[in-house]
């Protein structure tokens, strides 16, 4: 069964040539701004990386991941990926050997409200989820406010 390596939040994700660059990770508090001048509700830009592992016998074959951004509180969804993940064995690799692959993401959300968020990554029946909070902060310091 593959599974979930690991999953971090960050302030960017992204993989170049199998390689996943994070910037900004570890952090568990968002901060929005109150409104935009519109009244609407802001976006808040951040970045996910996982990283899945696969089973030397489950190689050449497809395994689904999802990763979801929820709401803590009711499992309200805020957003949605899912892709199918299939690695092959490069020649000469040792029998028995797993498989890495990487991932990562950048999620724009409006977040309705603050409070207890959560993004959960699946893969198989493996799952793996980060918590956050997100509060509101004043435009006037948005400058000044931790990521």
């Amino acid at each position: 069964m593959a599974t979930i390596d690991f999953l971090l939040l960050a302030n960017h994700a992204e993989v170049q040539n199998g390689l996943l660059y994070i910037s900004g990770a570890g952090w568990s508090d968002m901060f929005r701004p109150l409104s935009t001048p519109e009244g609407q509700i802001p976006t808040n830009h951040f970045g996910i990386g996982t990283s899945v592992l696969i089973p030397w016998d489950e190689t050449n074959q497809p395994h689904r991941l999802t990763i979801s951004i929820q709401r803590e509180e009711d499992g309200t969804e805020l957003g949605r990926v899912e892709t199918d993940v299939e690695v092959g064995r490069p020649p000469g690799l040792p029998a028995g050997t797993d498989q890495r692959a990487v991932f990562g993401i950048g999620a724009d959300i409006s977040f309705p409200e603050q409070g207890e968020y959560r993004v959960i990554a699946t893969i198989d029946e493996d799952t793996r989820s980060a918590s956050f909070r997100v509060s509101d902060f004043p435009s006037q310091f948005l400058s000044e406010a931790p990521r």
